[in-house]
């Protein structure tokens, strides 16, 4: 799977990309948000990640710049089976593109893709000192169910209160010409 928005270019991760990818999420104030992801975040831990086999119709995708120069990671983005079996959706940037709205942009393109493979009734969770993940989750549609849950964050090495969300009943994302996966095949298809 890959997606082009109008900044970024989302992409399965290669082997290629560890170094990148253990730079971007060895940050400690990326770390914290992230639940999954060791601290002291390696090489390594960024080889046997990128070497997970990966369920065709669950994106997980890095997420590059596509503007301005030569493509950079920013950060990534995709779904997974949560414990309860359920879709989860998550996402990390890297500190230096914080506040540019490149998670916006990111989830945005993964929930396209999830829906156009079927995967319906997706939650997300987030931090609750991480309010800005979850301005991110309202501006894609989700919303705040009002619960919390704890879950333990390898990077923070500690447990810490998550906020549930889930897709709004309304929770439809926005077709337009810049988050449309196929726009650049029209013109070729009216030819």
């Amino acid at each position: 799977m890959f997606a082009r928005t109008p900044r970024l270019l989302l992409r399965p991760g290669w082997m290629e990309d560890a170094p990148a990818l253990a730079e971007a999420i060895g940050d400690a104030a990326v770390l914290r948000n992230l639940a999954h992801a060791p601290a002291e975040y390696s090489q390594t831990d960024a080889e046997v990640f990128l070497a997970q086999p990966q369920d065709p119709r669950l994106p997980s995708l890095l997420a590059f710049t596509r503007t301005k120069g030569a493509p950079r990671l920013v950060g990534g983005c995709g779904i997974h089976l949560a414990k309860d079996g359920m879709a989860e959706l998550g996402y990390w940037i890297a500190r230096p593109y914080w506040g540019l709205g490149f998670a916006t942009e990111a989830a945005q393109a993964v929930m396209h893709m999830a829906r156009a493979s079927g995967v319906r009734h997706v939650h997300a969770v987030h931090f609750a000192d991480n309010p800005a993940s979850g301005n991110v989750l309202r501006k894609i549609g989700f919303r705040y169910t009002g619960r919390t849950e704890k879950r333990f964050s390898l990077g923070r090495g500690s447990v810490a209160d998550c906020l549930v969300f889930e897709e709004g009943e309304a929770a439809r994302m926005v077709t337009d010409s810049s988050m449309d996966l196929y726009g650049d095949s029209r013109p070729a298809l009216a030819a």
